[in-house]
């Protein structure tokens, strides 16, 4: 086992569960405890453990996805830049208000990321200094990653004005 995962288990015992595919460990931390512990252990993994790059920032809808228990996953790309060691913490939430603590306190470079996660799956981030949407328009009031949103949307194209590529 990972020294990180000794000492991640020795300070948040029983919080997360660990997998590991072609190489990447991941760490995965479930919907009823990401609200208490997600921060805590994304500043153990900075701080303690040296891994000071967050790469990315990503969100996934499992709606209808076999086995899943939970609805919105969240997953943080982290890694050491000494070692060159990556981890990946996946952390989940649920309708109706989905919501995980913000990053941004440990990494600014949290801020944008999480922006488009709550833009496109309606994730909030709890502590995110500047909560907004980054990619669609202001007034747009659905979510257009999230899986029970229709391919060709809700109608809303006809509420927003046509940008020519010259324009753009």
């Amino acid at each position: 086992m990972a020294a990180y995962l000794d000492t991640l288990t020795a300070r948040f015992p029983g919080a997360f569960t660990t997998s590991e595919f072609r190489g990447d460990r991941r760490v995965i931390v479930a919907a009823d405890k990401a609200p208490a512990v997600l921060l805590g252990l994304l500043r153990c993994l900075k701080e303690e453990c040296g891994f000071d790059f967050l790469c990315d920032v990503a969100g996934v809808d499992y709606l209808n996805y076999p086995g899943a228990a939970d609805r919105y996953g969240v997953v943080y790309a982290l890694t050491n830049t000494t070692t060159g060691g990556r981890v990946f913490v996946k952390a989940f939430a649920n309708d109706p208000d989905p919501v995980l603590p913000s990053a941004v306190p440990l990494w600014q470079g949290a801020d944008w990321l999480e922006r488009e996660v709550y833009d496109m799956y309606g994730v909030r981030f709890d502590g995110h200094p500047d909560l907004r949407r980054i990619l669609m328009p202001s007034e747009f009031t659905a979510y257009p990653l999230r899986k029970d949103y229709p391919l060709r949307g809700l109608g809303e194209r006809h509420n927003f004005p046509t940008i020519t590529r010259a324009e753009s």
